[in-house]
């Protein structure tokens, strides 16, 4: 079904596309700061001007205006966000008590009063005072006198100015906008011998704000910027030295973010996913590491791959959150998929663990084998963990016990090192086809 509008009224002065400059920088929490720079067509004295294309999902209070070349020569009086956009049934609901015009398809003229509108039907009263029931799946088409007052083609700003120049001027509308965000993907390759993997950084960038950003500068802002919801305004401070990567985006600090700006333009469509490089692959040293944690009942024994993120691994920039989805070469050559992982944002020379899985032929087994009450506030208690290896070569397996409250080990059949005050680690080697055992012993209480 088609609607045929006789006339589109829009107040004022259209804001001009002509010569439009966009700037868009998106943060992780589904935000984004828009700057729109336009030559804009302006008028002496008060008059309303619209600036249209603006993003559906825009928070209003947001909305600074400047003119770049006579900043204090327009004053903005009063603003107001029209998104009641045109659709078929706002019109025709808008309609409702009003004369239109149906052709169906059977090329027949209906002209009358619209009295209902539903999902089946309309019902229009004709000039003889009867009644007619048409059915929507034969109407062809539908036109009316005009467009209803208040609908508007795309989101429009109107705003009534104060001017004291004429013509066109160099003008910059900034704005905070919903329903666009950005997220990181990493992709990692494991080398044959499992000590390294070929890594690339990918950025996924969702828009659902409600507006197209031609040729844009695009940054994008990695970090925890705090947010005070339902009025969103990011913190922004001076920017420090910058560092580019192969992929055409250049990383620095950015307050106490870090930012990742792309060294072209380039278009986001509404409604539109797009991936960018963050950086081109890069060799990185990784180990394979097996660790195991059987204190609330899983004999499973995980496989990760780490890697520090430095210069001296092969990496060195700091790494936005995302999902970190590793592969490696099968014997045939063609790529497998091996696990993903979600880390969170890395500063350089942190350390990077990827939970790859469970290892198939690693089992561990925990059991309490004694508890002891030595008084009222001291406790005793004695475990027992076997690891099992039913694999070809042996591995070395990292073992974390959970302690709580005031623990000393007073008693245990390997060497271990207290990782913190409230975790005890083993590092035990379990040869090909074999069994370790491990048992200790831990005073609680004092």
């Amino acid at each position: 079904m088609r609607c045929l509008l006789a006339s589109l009224v829009i107040i004022g002065a259209i804001a001009a596309d002509s010569d439009a400059a966009v700037q868009i920088t998106v943060y992780n929490d589904n935000l984004a700061l828009v700057k729109d720079s336009r030559d804009l067509d302006y008028q002496k004295g008060t008059f309303d001007l619209s600036f249209t294309d603006v993003a559906s999902a825009i928070d209003p209070t947001s909305v600074a205006f400047s003119t770049l070349d006579s900043p204090s020569a327009v004053t903005l009086l009063e603003q107001n966000f029209r998104y009641d956009l045109v659709s078929s049934e706002k019109v025709l609901s808008k309609y409702v008590d009003k004369s239109i015009r149906a052709i169906t398809k059977q090329d027949k003229v209906h002209e009358g009063v619209l009295l209902a509108v539903d999902t089946d039907a309309l019902t229009l009263k004709q000039a003889d005072g009867g009644l007619v029931m048409i059915s929507r799946p034969e109407i062809a088409d539908l036109s009316f006198p005009s467009l209803p007052e208040g609908l508007i083609t795309r989101p429009t700003l109107v705003w009534k100015l104060d001017s004291q120049v004429d013509g066109k001027h160099a003008s910059e509308v900034r704005y905070l906008t919903g329903g666009i965000g950005w997220n990181a993907q990493y992709v990692g390759v494991v080398n044959p011998s499992e000590d390294g993997l070929s890594l690339s950084g990918w950025v996924s960038i969702d828009n659902h704000s409600g507006a197209t950003y031609d040729e844009a500068q695009i940054k994008l802002v990695a970090g925890d910027v705090n947010r005070v919801r339902p009025a969103p305004r990011p913190n922004m401070m001076a920017m420090e030295s910058m560092a580019k990567s192969a992929a055409g985006f250049a990383e620095r600090q950015f307050f106490e973010y870090h930012l990742y700006q792309l060294q072209r333009p380039s278009t986001i469509r509404d409604n539109e996913t797009k991936q960018l490089a963050l950086f081109d692959p890069t060799q990185v040293k990784a180990t394979k590491v097996f660790t195991y944690n059987g204190a609330y009942g899983d004999n499973d024994v995980a496989v990760s791959m780490e890697f520090v993120n430095s210069s001296a691994a092969g990496l060195g920039m700091p790494l936005p959150k995302g999902v970190v989805r590793m592969m490696k070469a099968d014997t045939d050559g063609s790529l497998e998929f091996v696990g993903e992982d979600q880390i969170d944002h890395t500063p350089k020379d942190e350390k990077v663990r990827v939970r790859m899985g469970n290892a198939f032929d690693l089992v561990g087994e925990r059991r309490q084998v004694n508890f002891q009450q030595v008084s009222n506030q001291v406790t005793q208690e004695s475990y027992e963990i076997k690891l099992r290896n039913h694999k070809k070569d042996g591995v070395t397996i990292l073992v974390s016990e959970p302690q709580s409250g005031d623990w000393e080990i007073t008693e245990s059949s390997h060497p271990y090192t207290k990782k913190d005050a409230h975790t005890a680690e083993w590092n035990l080697l379990v040869p090909a086809d074999s069994e370790t055992v491990l048992t200790y012993t831990v005073k609680r209480g004092s």
